[in-house]
């Protein structure tokens, strides 16, 4: 099994993704060290063969075109997570909650007919390996809770605003640092400060 993978930036911090040449198989937050490459090993095994590329699939431009305000472009895109039988029935019901809207553990169990699996829909939501495509993040605790997400918190409120239309700063790259830049970032001669102003080189006001 070959896979392509590959990292961009986001305002929410860096995401990766990977295909396997037929379907988005991946998509998280963080570099691929973080979590997905430990992912797609317990999934595919030793045996898989992990490369970088660009864009595989077009994939990678439909998520920048999502951060971009093209809110859309995930939803029909094709998607392999795995998983058990019932996991991929919450995973498909996921993706039918529509852009700018929200749903509840209870409400999809339900939706599923078994109205008592609330917990359980909370344990394969937790386990989605495809951010956003299948969106994890619209589903909130029954009482308007934004509740857990395996991205952080502030990245789903962040999403849910995004996809609601509300104004959001631009949250502190820093915030979602996991380790710092390589050394190569940092090359170069850094600039000097110029001098500081010398007392009384300010421009007076007139006197009266």
């Amino acid at each position: 099994m070959n896979l392509a993978i590959e990292t961009f930036d986001s305002p929410i911090g860096p995401v990766t993704l990977a295909s396997d040449g037929r379907a988005l198989v991946a998509l998280q937050f963080g570099g691929p060290e973080d979590r997905v490459l430990l992912r797609l090993r317990e999934r595919y095994g030793a045996a898989a063969v992990i490369c970088e590329a660009r864009d595989p699939q077009g994939f990678t431009s439909r998520a920048r075109a999502y951060f971009a305000g093209e809110l859309e472009a995930l939803a029909g895109c094709p998607v392999d997570g795995g998983g058990t039988p019932f996991q991929r029935r919450v995973w498909a019901a996921l993706r039918e909650i529509p852009v700018g809207k929200t749903s509840s553990y209870v409400a999809i169990a339900t939706r599923l007919g078994v109205p008592r699996g609330g917990r359980a829909v909370g344990l394969a939501n937790g386990r989605n390996p495809i951010a956003i495509a299948v969106p994890c993040h619209r589903v909130i605790g029954a009482d308007g809770s934004l509740t857990g997400y395996a991205g952080g918190i502030e990245r789903k409120r962040w999403l849910l605003e995004h996809e609601s239309g509300l104004v959001t700063p631009r949250l502190p790259a820093l915030a979602f640092v996991s380790r710092p830049p390589p050394a190569w970032h940092f090359a170069g001669r850094a600039t000097a400060p110029g001098p500081a102003p010398r007392s009384g080189s300010a421009r007076r006001p007139p006197r009266p």
